[in-house]
């Protein structure tokens, strides 16, 4: 298969999913294959909560719409323009991934067979449904794909070179057990937002998004503010204001009645407005419904200190405060080319 072949293919699989939405999912026309997969995707979106508990239709559509809007042709084509991929020796390149969002391992999947590889998968258990199913559809449109694409329940064997996604104490074991292997592994990272009291209402109710989309369990997701000092955080409770709904869903209340009962027993002072706490912390991890700050007074000192923290931060969040920062709201968009952990993932399996 040419890679302008490969590009197509994916591009089919942007129109299948561009016809789903929370709101009105509606069959469109020249679309490949939707007698076959158009109802039973719809399904799956409305059960994939059954599976696991954080995915509900309004996360599950949100995901699939991101990737419909990513798998373009002009994304595809701009994504890999500055690659030679036309002598990829193909090797099987297996993948562990994470399950904290929906399709949270969908850009390594592709990365793999955009690039001309075999892919080995094992799925989390936590997002088990989804993926196999895109890679039914894709299959569909070109059957060739299917010799390229396995799926595996017990552990990777007879693979060339892997890409690993898990927490910190995992990322100890894949670094061991891959050792003589090819590898990317992936850790926990967390993202951070830097305000510096001139943001409008409209950029605080977007940084509500980055912090509550996936219900904040993404890496991408906000759990740090910085902050100058004697910031009044009046205008970011009014900003993520809209986004109380949130506390209705049971999982989200749980954590949140549970980790404030933590804090206040532990005599933290917090700032609460009943469905997020904020803390002040020096950790970029919070857990469900808080989200850690700090004050900074010097600007350049806390660059200083991003930089030499990079390796625990997925994305920095700011007005253009910060260079190549993420504007609000933007965090759970990220581009085709806008690889996790900074590590250019087509490079790597162009080297393998």
């Amino acid at each position: 298969m040419t890679l302008e072949h490969k590009k197509n293919i994916f591009v089919e699989l942007g129109k299948f999913l561009g016809q789903f939405s929370e709101n009105d999912s509606q069959r469109g026309e020249n679309v490949l294959h939707n007698d076959l997969f158009f109802d039973k995707f719809l399904d799956l979106i409305h059960l994939s909560q059954s599976h696991n508990g954080w995915y509900t239709p309004e996360q599950v559509f949100f995901a699939v719409n991101s990737w419909a809007e990513a798998l373009t042709k002009e994304n595809l084509d701009q994504w890999l323009s500055e690659y030679d991929l036309s002598n990829i020796a193909p090797k099987t390149v297996g993948l562990i991934l994470a399950g904290n969002i929906p399709l949270v391992g969908f850009h390594d999947f592709l990365s793999v067979l955009i690039s001309g590889h075999n892919v080995l998968v094992k799925t989390s258990s936590n997002d088990q449904l989804l993926l196999p199913f895109l890679a039914k559809y894709l299959i569909s449109v070109e059957p060739k794909l299917e010799s390229k694409i396995t799926f595996v329940e017990g552990k990777l064997e007879n693979f060339d070179a892997v890409i690993a996604t898990g927490s910190n104490n995992t990322a100890r074991y894949f670094e061991y057990y891959f050792k003589e292997k090819p590898s990317i592994i992936r850790k926990s990272r967390n993202s951070v937002a830097i305000l510096d009291g001139t943001e409008s209402k409209e950029d605080m109710i977007a940084l509500g998004e980055d912090i509550f989309r996936y219900f904040g369990l993404g890496c991408r997701n906000v759990s740090k503010l910085f902050v100058p000092k004697g910031y009044n955080f009046d205008a970011f409770f009014g900003g993520v204001f809209p986004y109380q709904d949130i506390i209705k869903y049971e999982r989200y209340a749980n954590n949140y009645d549970y980790n404030k009962a933590v804090f206040l027993m532990s005599n933290f002072k917090l700032l609460d407005n009943e469905f997020l706490t904020i803390k002040e912390d020096t950790s970029y991890a919070s857990p469900i419904s808080s989200v850690f700050y700090e004050f900074y007074e010097d600007l350049e000192s806390l660059k200083n200190r991003l930089e030499a923290d990079n390796e625990q931060i997925q994305c920095i969040v700011s007005k253009g405060i910060v260079e190549n920062s993420i504007p609000f709201g933007k965090t759970q968009r990220p581009e085709l080319w806008d690889y996790a952990d900074n590590v250019d993932t087509i490079a790597f399996l162009k080297s393998i």
